[in-house]
């Protein structure tokens, strides 16, 4: 089978189109024909070695196709079953090995690509708004990024539960693309200072909770656009990760709460995963959520698509088709 693969860290240029040997499943295992895997920020860490994996290393977390064969003691799903995960390594393939464990059904009313670009994005805005800090309709929120994959969702996640959103873009076509997603004011990170912007639409006062997928160049001035006992969420590195910090200046900027959270934490938990996963699907399926794709590339142009997610040219998911 084929598979995109690194035997080195680095940049884009060190992915690889190999052939690579298709797994047989052991107990507890299936083997997945990929349909649609989804490009994630954390696979351009793994394969640049800030989050280092095992080399050699075929890429990608997510994905979704059709049960090809299982091992022994699977009981959860047989061949044929249409299933999305979003946590196992090796994704960027035309065949899976997936633990039964990590793996959901998907209902036959969604399809194949919508699933797979639910996964980490999907679970992620999950996971974030309703357990890391459980938005409701008196909160103001902050979402670096808001016309990014995640960003997107996260805006239609916390205007479902009525919060008041201020998003940051860079361009008026995104500032078009996080309105849509249900952004309330729109903040050009560009042109403007957005802790004094987001200072000025909260009256003085500071949001309730800041999403930062960004990283090094929004993380420590954003603690000065929380209102006092505020929450950051810092849950990405886009633009590098942020420099160390003394605790003590959380109580300085107003006894802020920090946290930076992984998705794995919060879906550990087969029944938790469940959960997750049978919201998400009904919010896609039901119209209440909608997930923008903003480009599909064959599996062999992988290197392109993590140069677009690392260059801020992506509105949307990226997908790529084995």
């Amino acid at each position: 089978m084929q598979a995109i693969r690194i035997t080195e860290h680095g940049g884009p240029e060190v992915l690889t189109y190999d052939a690579v040997e298709k797994a047989t499943p052991g107990t507890g295992e299936m083997v997945v024909r990929i349909d649609t895997c989804g490009v994630n920020y954390i696979d351009t860490y793994h394969r640049s070695g800030l989050y280092p994996v095992e080399l050699p290393a075929v890429l990608g977390l997510e994905a979704a196709g059709i049960v090809e064969e299982i091992g022994p003691e699977v009981t959860l799903f047989k061949p044929g079953d249409r299933v999305a995960y979003p946590n196992v390594p090796g994704s960027y393939a035309e065949y899976c090995l997936v633990p039964e464990s990590k793996a959901v059904l998907v209902p036959a009313e969604l399809s194949l690509e919508l699933a797979a670009a639910s996964m980490l994005q999907g679970l992620t805005g999950h996971a974030l708004t309703h357990s890391t800090y459980a938005v409701d309709e008196q909160s103001q929120v902050l979402i670096h990024a808001a016309a990014g994959g995640a960003g997107q969702l996260l805006a239609q996640l916390c205007k479902m539960k009525g919060a008041r959103v201020i998003g940051t873009v860079s361009t008026e076509e995104k500032a078009e693309i996080a309105k849509a997603a249900g952004v309330d004011d729109i903040v050009f990170y560009t042109r403007e200072d957005f802790v004094d912007r987001t200072r000025e639409l909260t009256d003085g006062r500071g949001v309730d909770v800041i999403y930062d997928s960004v990283g090094k160049t929004t993380f420590l001035p954003g603690l000065d656009a929380l209102r006092p006992r505020g929450t950051m969420v810092l849950f990405g590195n886009a633009s590098g990760a942020p420099e160390p910090i003394n605790p003590a200046l959380l109580m300085q900027k107003g006894s802020l709460f920090l946290t930076r959270p992984i998705l794995f934490h919060y879906i550990a938990d087969r029944k938790e995963l469940e959960q997750r996963t049978t919201d998400l699907f009904r919010w896609l399926i039901d119209g209440d959520i909608e997930i923008t794709i903003d480009r599909r590339l064959p599996l062999a142009e992988a290197a392109q698509a993590h140069q677009l997610l690392e260059s801020r040219q992506t509105a949307g998911k990226l997908l790529l088709k084995p």
